[in-house]
């Protein structure tokens, strides 16, 4: 819970929600600035939670990640999109009717898997189990095998949950396809677009928030149509930061409920007042 004590920042914000990928860090290389933005918030008594679409790691690996960067993080502030998938899974497969433990295709990380099967479900391998559901997520390891496995469940009638639908992600060598780009390949597959559980839908936002004791906090990320439109949909204030995927440009060409309230450079201008960031 936040510290009732705790300083505001940034217009009287009582916390941060942080994006990663773009933000923080874009593959295994800390942005230039974003850590001593963050440490510098913290050591004022911003709380700091880190809201992410990327289903690969468990909390406590992206923690662990994040304090080599030289950041105090512990793994109750890491907020990622795997558990909302499964959340999400559940509420379709009640929705549908079934009860009780499903078999469920998961086409993404062993954590994600991990996951499903602590909830009582039976993780299979193969299309020819039947599945009652298919939930994917990102993770580098999935081929095309895995993607087929995917599309010959969702034809046979699986019900299909995507824990984010990002078309790429920011990584050191530059930007490669997200999550959304690969179920994109299964939707030419079988005609299907899946229900997608992660930003920017607002459960993340909400989640986040609630577990930090944020009243009022401030939501920034580098994605228009997953961080900002997110945090527009949760009722909060947003910064689009130029650090990862979007740009000044695509702002200001954007529909309104993708527009920030501000756009600044890097996270070091959240270390001051938003008379002296730009306007989204």
């Amino acid at each position: 819970m936040t510290d009732p004590a705790a300083s505001t920042f940034f217009g009287g914000h009582d916390g941060l929600l942080c994006d990663l990928d773009g933000v923080v860090y874009a593959g295994g290389e800390a942005i230039p600035g974003a850590v001593e933005a963050v440490s510098a918030l913290a050591e004022r008594g911003v709380p700091v939670g880190f809201v992410t679409n990327n289903a690969s790691r468990p909390p406590e690996a992206v923690a662990e990640q994040l304090r080599r960067f030289g950041l105090e993080v512990s793994p109750s502030h890491v907020f990622g999109s795997a558990p909302a998938g499964v959340d999400l899974l559940e509420e379709r497969l009640t929705a549908a009717g079934h009860e009780g433990p499903a078999r469920v295709l998961v086409v993404g990380s062993v954590h994600l898997a991990d996951l499903v099967a602590a909830r009582g479900h039976h993780v299979v391998e193969t299309a020819a189990e039947r599945p009652d559901a298919v939930l994917q997520g990102f993770d580098p390891r999935v081929d095309w095998s895995r993607l087929a496995e995917a599309a010959y469940a969702v034809n046979a009638g699986a019900a299909w949950v995507a824990t984010n639908l990002d078309l790429s992600i920011p990584r050191a060598e530059g930007v490669a396809p997200g999550n959304g780009a690969l179920a994109l390949a299964v939707t030419q597959a079988t005609g299907v677009i899946p229900v997608a559980a992660g930003k920017p839908e607002p459960r993340l936002f909400h989640t986040a928030a609630a577990a930090l004791g944020l009243q009022a906090p401030l939501m920034v990320g580098d994605r228009l149509d997953t961080d900002i439109r997110g945090g527009n949909a949760a009722g909060m204030e947003t910064v689009l930061v130029l650090t990862g995927v979007d740009s000044r440009h695509a702002a200001g060409e954007a529909p309104e409920e993708d527009r920030p309230t501000w756009i600044v450079d890097d996270m070091t201008a959240l270390l001051g007042e938003p008379a002296e960031a730009a306007r989204g």
